[in-house]
């Protein structure tokens, strides 16, 4: 199995991360707590999902060195601005009771609340912020989420720096292919977010059959697939059990299955999430 990723950027990444999206304060920290005494070392958030700072103190409390842990969160998705970006960063760096971050994202190209709306300058001015972030030692890799290529070019173009991530909806039925090979081609690693459809997807009859033909869960077999894919998933729980059976992932997907699970395709289609 792979335990790490490298970044076009030269650092390491864990190849799997816990998220943490819709998890209230409560139930991140638990979470959070449960992760990492289980294995992870790879902790997803979020400025928008308001659990930053239970995140930061499940962290502390584990009594894990913090070198031993890599954290991602995000910009929020209406901040379009250099001096913006700069100022909210500091508010994770503070929420997260850390003096720097592993991965920082552009959480979308857009507003959540006007999807779709160009904001090629505004992401331009946060991607220089965060670079600079990065100069400081603020920031150790930076990269989007959410961005399609045509939201990328800009962001290299302007500044000659090639975002370390795109993290984007990702699952089987639903693997955005187009921005997956773009990436692909230019050195960007996918991480998949909701690579369980947030549930949905295990409803699904041909996933169930090779999950049971392989001995492994439902779940196992979908985080699985992403990493046999070549992207970093971020499976989502708060249940302790399956939290720690979300890592185990010492099995291969043979290529004939593999093949089946590639023809799953116009699974839930909706293009975004938060």
């Amino acid at each position: 199995m792979i335990d790490k990723y490298l970044l076009n950027d030269g650092n390491e990444i864990p190849a799997v991360g816990l998220g943490t999206w819709q998890s209230p304060k409560a139930d991140a920290y638990t979470a959070v707590r449960a992760a990492i005494d289980c294995g992870y070392t790879h902790i997803d958030t979020a400025y928008a999902y308001d659990n930053e700072d239970a995140v930061g103190q499940a962290v502390k409390d584990s009594g894990v060195g913090r070198g031993k842990i890599y954290i991602t969160t995000k910009l929020p998705s209406d901040i379009k601005t250099y001096k913006g970006a700069k100022e909210y960063c500091e508010k994770s760096l503070k929420a997260l009771s850390t003096d720097y971050i592993d991965l920082y994202l552009i959480h979308a190209p857009w507003p959540w609340s006007n999807v779709g709306v160009d904001c090629t300058e505004g992401n331009i001015e946060a991607w220089k912020a965060m670079l600079d972030l990065k100069k400081e030692g603020k920031l150790r890799s930076v990269g989007v989420s959410n961005f399609r290529g045509s939201d990328i070019e800009p962001l290299i173009k302007a500044t000659g720096e090639t975002p370390a991530v795109n993290q984007i909806r990702f699952f089987i039925g639903n693997t955005q292919e187009p921005v997956y090979e773009y990436c692909k081609k230019n050195g960007i690693l996918v991480e998949a977010y909701s690579p369980l459809a947030t549930g949905k997807i295990l409803e699904i009859k041909e996933i169930g059959e090779i999950a049971q033909k392989l001995g492994v869960s439902l779940a196992q077999l979908c985080i699985k697939y992403c990493l046999q894919r070549g992207t970093l998933p971020l499976p989502k729980s708060v249940t302790p059990s399956r939290i720690a059976d979300n890592i185990k992932l010492d099995f291969e997907i043979p290529a004939e299955d593999m093949k089946i699970l590639n023809g799953i395709t116009g699974l839930f289609p909706r293009p975004y999430r938060s």
